[in-house]
């Protein structure tokens, strides 16, 4: 009998199709594929968390979608009938457990791991708060559809080497000074100089089950960000798009003008132009917000 890390059989054309993959185009577990699927996951798949907190605009006992209840469930089966039978989205544990079971059927060598999101006070709490992939290819790879904002949209090396998304953000992996792990996951907008920790982890193998006292916390402690407050995330080809209880907001990344000025945060050389990073936040009334979950997020809310 399968346990909650796998399924009998994962449909795996279904998968495909909800993150608008042509099955044709996966047939071989390389490193091209494995860019194109998680570049199409984080497109497609959003990070959010309203199986926990509810709609923001109705009584909870009022909610059709009885399916949610009030809680994530790890289980390999139940992550497949949320995210791709009736496309929702979901956060860490979720989204990377699943996608997770994608790659293990189509051959890829994937680990999962445990991580921890630093926090703006330099802390990492609670102990494996963050679900992450390792695939070991030629090279080994942090592979995550499973983050708020800004998204890893490509696999990331963890030797070091900077790469950097279409949206212009630059990830790398560097080893970590903390005794508590190994390496740390590192960011920078395309308009900064500095480099943000986003989480700490070891590339120790796990089973999903091994996050379900994290995953319980997290959906039910007062002090857990998302037991309250609505996260809704989702990649766009320059930036990202988000949207709470009454504001949808875009973020995207531009060239100041022409090119030809350099801004205080220029970074490299001196023929970097100078990016800006624009916010544009538009009110979304109660009456208007399941239109916008629906034709921008691409969420059905009945």
């Amino acid at each position: 009998m399968p346990g909650p890390d796998s399924l009998d059989v994962l449909d795996v054309d279904a998968y495909l199709d909800r993150i608008g993959v042509e099955t044709g185009s996966v047939a071989d577990a390389d490193y091209e594929t494995l860019a194109r699927l998680q570049h199409a996951h984080v497109h497609r798949v959003p990070f959010e968390n309203l199986a926990i907190v509810g709609h923001p605009h109705r009584d909870r006992d009022d909610v059709a979608d009885a399916a949610d209840g009030n809680e994530v469930v790890l289980d390999t089966g139940v992550l497949f009938e949320k995210i791709v039978e009736r496309e929702r989205g979901g956060y860490c544990f979720e989204l990377n457990g699943l996608f997770h079971a994608l790659l293990a059927e189509l051959g890829y060598d994937v680990d999962r791991v445990a991580a921890r999101v630093v926090g703006r006070d330099g802390d990492a709490r609670p102990p494996a708060n963050h679900h992450a992939n390792v695939v070991d290819l030629h090279r080994r790879f942090v592979v995550d559809v499973g983050m708020g904002t800004p998204q890893m949209r490509q696999p990331t090396p963890l030797d070091g080497t900077e790469v950097t998304d279409d949206a212009g953000v630059t990830w790398r992996v560097a080893e970590s000074d903390r005794p508590d792990a190994a390496y740390e996951t590192q960011y920078r907008e395309p308009h900064e100089r500095e480099w943000h920790t986003r989480y700490v982890f070891d590339t120790t193998p796990r089973s999903l089950s091994y996050f379900d006292a994290t995953n319980d916390h997290l959906q039910t402690s007062p002090e857990s960000p998302f037991s309250s407050t609505l996260t809704l995330s989702i990649a766009t080809p320059d930036g990202y798009r988000t949207l709470d209880a009454d504001t949808h907001t875009l973020v995207t990344f531009h060239d100041v003008d022409d090119g030809t000025s350099l801004g205080p945060d220029a970074i490299g050389d001196d023929d970097r132009t100078r990016i800006e990073k624009r916010t544009r936040e538009r009110p979304v009334p109660p009456t208007d917000w399941d239109v916008v979950l629906e034709s921008t997020f691409g969420l059905h809310r009945d």
